[in-house]
Order: structure tokens, then sequence, then C-alpha cells
């Protein structure tokens, strides 16, 4: 779809990636601008149903992040327009696939606060509604979390998971901000926590989830390879994890490689895996319906494999 796009629309080679988080975010604005019209949204949304229900995957939990000039691209008139878009297309997805889909509003931490509380008022609007959690993005090493507090607190008021980035490009104090400012229940990341066993044992206390993407941790420096990613550890530990495919598109690993490369490179066994799966299933947004049946196919999975 991208190659597709980008032809239609005439939009530059994305750069190459060079494990730094900068190209990462350039790279990712080409890919978010292949997107100009209502009909490519929709399509996505299809297609990244049609692509999760290949893989076996009942829910999806799609980042957001919207905007005044996103709107205007698809001659809409405001964020809101673009966010019923995409419930939309979701519930067409839905209904063709069977797979669930729910959406994080993100902010962005390079952007002024103010922005972020319009944003939660926004999301908080759609609370049960298609809308499940409210996340921060971008450069959390020069975007610091207390400033978004209120917009969090707003978040949290509507019964909205605040899952914030943290604990990727900056350490474990980036994820105590989270925890601390941002009321945290899912942390997008947060595998540096390793270096810091007094907040492992947080994590492991508060029963907070860590949405963990290896491939990516792999691809953008955060660890030196996949042998040296924090994962088996914090499992370990006792930490609440779930995996996660982060960028597709732009990493080239989808949620499906992210779990067989994990039962290959960490000798993850079938117990091992089946927890991570049913920690994605509760720290998630998932209606109860979805919820119950998840892990009950979960267990059966389990129960099948001894």
């Amino acid at each position: 779809m991208l190659r597709e796009l980008s032809e239609r629309y005439g939009l530059p080679t994305a750069e190459a990636s060079d494990g730094t988080f900068a190209t990462f975010l350039r790279t990712a604005r080409v890919v978010f601008t292949a997107l100009h019209t209502v009909d490519d949204y929709v399509r996505l949304v299809r297609e990244m149903a049609e692509d999760g229900a290949a893989e076996g995957t009942v829910w999806l939990e799609p980042a957001v992040w919207l905007t005044q000039a996103q709107a205007e691209r698809l001659g809409l008139a405001n964020e809101e327009a673009v966010l019923e878009l995409l419930l939309d297309a979701a519930r067409q997805a839905q209904a063709k696939t069977g797979v669930g889909i729910g959406f994080m509003v993100s902010t962005n931490r390079m952007r002024p606060p103010a922005e972020a509380v319009a944003l939660a008022h926004l999301a908080a609007r759609y609370a049960g509604r298609g809308v499940v959690s409210f996340g921060l993005a971008d450069d959390e090493a020069h975007g610091p979390a207390a400033p978004f507090a209120e917009a969090f607190a707003i978040a949290r008021a509507a019964g909205l998971i605040s899952a914030p980035h943290a604990g990727e490009h900056a350490g474990p104090a980036s994820v105590r901000a989270a925890l601390d400012a941002l009321g945290a229940r899912r942390i997008q990341h947060g595998v540096r926590s390793i270096e810091d066993p007094a907040l492992v044992r947080r994590l492991v206390d508060e029963r907070v989830c860590l949405d963990v993407c290896p491939t990516s941790n792999v691809q953008l420096g955060v660890t030196r390879s996949l042998e040296d990613h924090p994962l088996p550890a914090l499992l370990q530990a006792g930490v609440t994890v779930s995996l996660n495919a982060d960028d597709p598109v732009i990493f080239g690993c989808g949620l499906l490689d992210e779990y067989e490369r994990s039962r290959r490179v960490f000798g993850f066994d079938d117990t091992v895996m089946a927890t991570i799966a049913a920690s994605s299933i509760r720290a998630s947004g998932a209606p109860e319906s979805i919820r119950t049946s998840a892990l009950a196919r979960i267990d059966d999975w389990l129960l099948d494999g001894r």
C-alpha cells in the first residue's frame, strides 16, 4: 500500500535506517504523509485488520495522533471528524474480519501541553465508543512527562488507559515520571526499567504492563541485539509484559514475527508464550466479550500443547 500511494502521490523515498531515533521520525513522517484521502484511511484500517486476522490477532489498539492539518488535508472540519472517520473504518473492518479495534489517542511530547489537553478532552468524549487509551509519543529524552499531567488526568478520569512512551531512549527516570506524573498503567516500551531493580519491583507491585517491541529496540539501538534484549530478565522478575509490533511498515516485523522471534531467540516455552499473550489481553482496552473469549482460547491452546 505504501509503495502504491508513494507512486500515486509522487512522495520521496524514505531514508534508509541508520539506527537513530531522529531518522526513524523522519521516515515515519514520510509514511504518514502517504495518506491523502478518506479512502486511503479506510483502506489502511481495513488492511491492518486483515493482516491482524491472518496472524491470529483478536484485538488491535493502534495509536493515532490527530491534528488540524490532517483534517484539512482530508477536507474534514477538525480532529474530531478524523477520529469519527477512523472509528467508522474500524467498525467496517471489524465486521469484515472479526478483529476488534480500539484506538489509543496519542499526543506528542514535543508539542505544547495545551494541545495534549485538547486531545485528552476529545479522547474522553469517545471513551467507551472506540477510544480505549491515551498515549504520549516522540522523543522522551527531550520531552519530559510532567507538563502533560493535566491531559492524562483528564483521560484517566474518563476511564481511558494511561499508556505513554517511556524507558526507550531515556532511562528509568523516564519510566518513573510516567508512573508518577501520568498515572501510567501501561508503558510503551519501558525496557530500560531493567537498569533499576527498585523500579522493576515497583512495576511488579503495581502490575504495570510494559508493551515491549524487541525488533524496534534492536533497530533503533536501544539494545545491541535481540539476544541482549532485557525481555527475559523482565519476565523472570515478574513484570507484566506484552509483545507488540512497533510500526511494522518501517521495521518490517509484524506481531506474529515478534512472537516467533521471541520463541526462537529466547527459548520461551508454551507457558511463557501463553503468559505474554494473556497479559496483552488483560492490559488492553478490549471489551469483556473479547477478553473472555481470547483468554479462554489461550488456555485451550496451552492445554492442547500439553
